[in-house]
């Protein structure tokens, strides 16, 4: 394809200087015809011919390097573009040529980064969810083949650790279809004017019954009236559970689980923390704690909570943070905002 491109470059080129040529030749023939009607003496002939011949070669080169400014770099485009092609997403391209040229080659290496970054995230999703996968399934597996063989009783000891790994089974499906959706764009929010405030009642109100079994102290604090706001309430209601569950399960006995809201009138924006008196997070791990399939080695989620928790969020228009000195006993806390939108 690149040497048929140069090809037609080619001809272009030797089309453009017989133009060229041409021009400069009938120029010098309209000249020297009218040197008789000027009454030029005839000692201005060679210097016609030689100023002629002058504007032709400088003609040529300027076609030349025009063309050769803008060919080599198309050239080397279309030749990435093969590489490309071919699953080189590593390939880039020198900016070089015409001002519109170096932008092509500037998005076109753009275009490259961006498909080399999606490849290497398609490359660890495919890892992490095949670790992910491989736990639960081995745990489901050597039980049951204990209870085929007879090693074990097929008695509740045995059969709810199944149920459970099951159950651990359909949350990792069920976020990793969630993730899917909220990263192509395709999430639909079904928004509708929701009371902030009851969700966040009723959302807490579902983990007191788990909080007082693990011995942990939940509370709610709220401003008096939160504006209604238009959004998806089962999804908020996700972000939320999401967080509450992520703090219990890092909270030891005796520690407390504070979820707050506020109005910040300047922004125009509700923000809901959720904060714990847990182990804390440690200060290199903080920057990753939204990112797939991240968790702690005690953790027995997918690791993919808080990252549906940011992708939630961010689909409402809003942010989401975490903070933690990494002390333990001092906690994390976790805030997102939300536009406020009254219906």
């Amino acid at each position: 394809m690149r040497r048929f491109f140069f090809w037609r470059v080619a001809g272009l080129f030797a089309f453009l200087s017989m133009l060229t040529i041409g021009g400069c030749t009938l120029a010098f023939w309209v000249a020297v015809a009218s040197l008789e009607q000027l009454s030029l003496p005839r000692g201005a002939l060679p210097f016609l011919f030689f100023t002629s011949f002058v504007a032709g070669v400088v003609g040529l080169a300027l076609v030349g390097r025009a063309f050769r400014r803008a060919a080599l770099p198309v050239g080397d485009l279309m030749e990435a573009a093969g590489r490309v092609e071919t699953g080189d997403y590593g390939v880039r391209v020198a900016e070089r040529g015409p001002r519109e040229v170096r932008a092509l080659v500037r998005a076109f290496n753009a275009m490259a980064a961006r498909l080399q970054k999606d490849e290497a995230q398609r490359r660890n999703l495919l890892a992490d969810v095949t670790h992910e996968l491989r736990t639960p399934l081995t745990v489901i597996q050597g039980q049951l083949e204990g209870v085929v063989d007879g090693v074990y009783p097929a008695d509740e000891a045995h059969l709810a650790p199944l149920l459970e790994e099951t159950r651990v089974l359909a949350r990792l499906i069920d976020d990793l279809r969630i993730l899917a959706l909220a990263e192509s764009g395709a999430l639909k929010l079904h928004r509708e004017p929701t009371d902030l405030g009851v969700l966040v009642n009723e959302t807490v109100a579902s983990f007191r019954a788990q909080a007082g079994s693990a011995g942990v102290q939940l509370s709610v604090t709220l401003p008096a009236e939160l504006p209604l706001m238009e959004i998806d309430p089962v999804r908020i209601r996700e972000v939320l559970a999401n967080l509450i569950a992520n703090a219990l399960q890092h909270t030891p006995h005796g520690g407390t689980i504070g979820v707050a809201g506020d109005v910040e009138a300047s922004s125009r924006r509700v923000a809901i923390s959720v904060g714990d008196t847990g182990t804390g997070i440690p200060a290199e791990a903080l920057p990753h704690v939204f990112d797939r399939f991240y968790k702690s080695h005690e953790s027995r989620g997918s690791g993919l909570g808080l990252t549906i928790a940011k992708d939630l969020v961010a689909a409402h228009g809003g942010e989401i943070s975490a903070r933690s000195d990494g002390a333990p006993g001092r906690g994390t806390t976790i805030r997102f905002t939300l536009p406020q939108a009254v219906a």
